[in-house]
């Protein structure tokens, strides 16, 4: 770490804390050269996969959109807050877990599918019905049979 007053390159921690809630380490720190104190913070850098479209657009993961769809679909049924929290993390552990720096749209459709299926069964025909352009009713029979 290089000193932000001199920038010698050799510091020395003198001291460490965990923030309360574990995410942010707070170092203070004094240069070995100008004897100059300053502080440092560590945080995890999580990065979610870009998202690529069926048109081969890429665009950034937004959770805050992926909770829009599944509200939308959810709308009016009786599901908690806390269920979709939890089905939402889900997806994003998934995500994570993945390792991907690229995820095809289809693989979060079918991901977010998936945790409806769980949680609410009208809301993952609702969003499955939007989500897979059914052409004809025998395609849409055929989703609900497989309930």
């Amino acid at each position: 770490m290089h000193c932000p007053f001199c920038g010698h390159a050799e510091t020395q921690v003198v001291e460490t804390r965990e923030s309360e809630e574990g995410d942010v380490i707070r170092r203070r720190r004094r240069c070995l050269h100008c004897e100059k104190r300053f502080t440092t913070y560590e945080r995890i850098d999580i990065v979610m996969p870009a998202v690529v479209k069926k048109d081969g657009a890429r665009v950034d993961f937004d959770p805050d959109k992926l909770r829009a769809s599944m509200m939308l679909a959810l709308r009016k049924r009786p599901v908690s807050v806390e269920q979709i929290d939890a089905a939402l993390e889900r997806i994003r552990d998934k995500l994570l877990a993945s390792g991907a720096r690229e995820l095809p749209s289809t693989r979060l459709g079918e991901l977010v599918m998936r945790e409806l299926k769980r949680i609410d069964k009208v809301a993952y025909v609702r969003f499955a019905s939007v989500y897979r352009s059914f052409e004809d009713v025998d395609e849409f029979r055929q989703l609900i049979r497989g309930i």
